[in-house]
């Protein structure tokens, strides 16, 4: 495929469907990628010409942006799967001022709530800096889709990383539609108002200048709405989900994802995925296993999840060599100080269960932080109760694979600042994240829940979970983009 042929449908995220390495010779060795997004792809008609435009995150990956044209790897001989990707190669040093001192460090932690406010956040020169880098990250993607983009052609923009790109793509292609969707929270605006003034106003007109902006659960879209309405002073209708400003109209949608059960059912009957159950099976034994599968950071709240574990074993000692707590805490974000500091409370916490419960005959905890897929499947299967309590999340889709891989039933503790909340709290047990005592009692009831209402209840949340797979949220919005265009 020519590298300059233009594109009827295209995709932008931070990360791609594919990522490079080097093999033992030092040749270039594309892997695929998995998740959600990957999957929904699919859904993309076979009849349309579709590109998905990402960034060079490795130096692998930027060598192979360089080896093709413009970063197209299919023009190079790369097989990307079912959908061509061009890789962009931004300056690295552009690159990680914008990834990790605006997205990550300052975007992720203002939609999650996470800012310390008697010390951070700090906007000072520094952070003008980064902010420069954060938008030419966003126009070296606006760029790549105007030159790639059909006239007409839908574009389809992924997450807080890109908050700036359809502004400037708007600027370079009016004729396009274009959306964009918050993987994240959105901020209640009294908190969104800790940004810089002029960095908050870009922020919102950056996602205004799309036909169609989307969010995982109402309450977000409703903070993004109220900021929209506060701080541009824009005509929100909170009935239809618009937003007029500056004499363009987005319209404001809510589309929660779901899991593609019959694919991530198919992985759990692997092999290794078997082995691993064996091993979890010899380590609990006939006692109750406790469940919680995360990536080590901020907002999932884990340090909090340990200690009302550690609550449970201290106030109902009738768990005491009766129930096992696996924890697989994953790493993530480690060039980030914060993420380094929480990693440390969670091995610190954790010991100090072990020591204070611990048995020759019982390990009360086992944490585990090495990333390895096949046992954290392994332990959906296999879990009476999970925990899902992050502090604020855009959805959580472990709350929904866990029930749809369950072999007998799974009870749930979820938070209830969790986007997934709306949809599974008829069927969950939801929580307050910060009450530790709540959530200890939560775990007693879900342990000693009848086993029939436990089935039930996780049948109920598995049904909800597989509702909207990746394939049927990518096709309402590709619908819903049609339509905020022709409107």
């Amino acid at each position: 495929m020519a590298s300059d042929q233009k594109m009827s449908v295209l995709l932008a995220s931070n990360r791609g469907p594919v990522s490079f390495r080097y093999d033992d010779t030092g040749a270039l060795h594309c892997v695929g990628g998995a998740g959600g997004l990957s999957s929904a792809l699919a859904a993309i008609p076979r009849q349309e010409n579709a590109l998905w435009v990402a960034a060079a995150l490795s130096d692998a990956d930027r060598l192979a942006a360089r080896s093709t044209p413009d970063g197209r790897l299919d023009a190079g001989g790369f097989d990307t799967g079912t959908i061509p990707v061009r890789l962009l190669d931004i300056e690295p040093l552009t690159f990680a001022r914008a990834y990790n001192g605006i997205a990550n460090s300052t975007l992720w932690f203002l939609h999650h709530l996470l800012f310390d406010t008697a010390n951070t956040p700090i906007f000072d020169a520094r952070f003008r800096h980064e902010w420069e880098s954060y938008v030419e990250y966003n126009l070296a993607f606006a760029e790549a889709l105007a030159h790639s983009a059909d006239p007409g052609a839908r574009v389809m923009i992924q997450d807080y990383h890109l908050s700036l790109a359809p502004r400037l793509l708007r600027e370079r292609r009016p004729d396009l539609a274009i959306s964009h969707f918050s993987h994240t929270p959105w901020a209640p605006a009294d908190y969104f108002r800790l940004l810089p003034d002029d960095v908050a106003v870009d922020l919102l007109e950056g996602l205004l200048a799309a036909n169609n902006t989307g969010f995982l659960a109402p309450r977000w879209a409703q903070a993004f709405l109220t900021c929209c309405e506060g701080i541009l002073g824009a005509v929100v209708d909170r009935d239809r989900g618009t937003v007029d400003y500056a004499g363009h109209r987005t319209f404001v949608g809510v589309h929660p994802l779901g899991i593609d059960a019959d694919n991530l059912r198919a992985r759990a009957d692997q092999p290794d995925v078997w082995a691993r159950m064996a091993g979890l099976r010899d380590l609990v034994g006939d006692r109750r296993l406790l469940v919680r599968v995360d990536r080590a950071e901020l907002s999932k709240n884990i340090v909090r999840g340990l200690i009302a574990y550690r609550e449970l074993l201290r106030h109902r000692p009738q768990w005491r060599g009766r129930v096992v707590h696996v924890a697989l805490a994953y790493p993530s974000r480690h060039d980030i100080p914060e993420y380094r500091e929480y990693a440390a409370a969670v091995q610190r916490v954790a010991e100090e269960i072990v020591e204070e419960f611990g048995s020759p005959d019982w390990d009360p905890l086992v944490l585990a932080v090495d990333d390895d897929y096949a046992r954290s499947l392994a332990a959906y299967r296999m879990a009476d109760v999970a925990i899902v309590n992050p502090v604020r999340d855009g959805m959580n889709l472990v709350a929904k694979e866990i029930p749809v891989l369950s072999d007998d039933g799974c009870a749930v503790v979820l938070s209830r600042e969790a986007g997934a909340a709306v949809e599974l709290g008829d069927a969950a047990l939801l929580v307050n994240p910060f009450d530790i005592e709540a959530t200890a009692d939560a775990m007693h009831t879900a342990l000693t829940m009848d086993d029939d209402e436990r089935r039930t209840r996780s049948a109920r949340l598995a049904a909800t979970a597989s509702a909207c797979p990746p394939k049927r949220w990518l096709t309402d919005q590709l619908d819903a983009l049609a339509a905020a265009a022709r409107a």
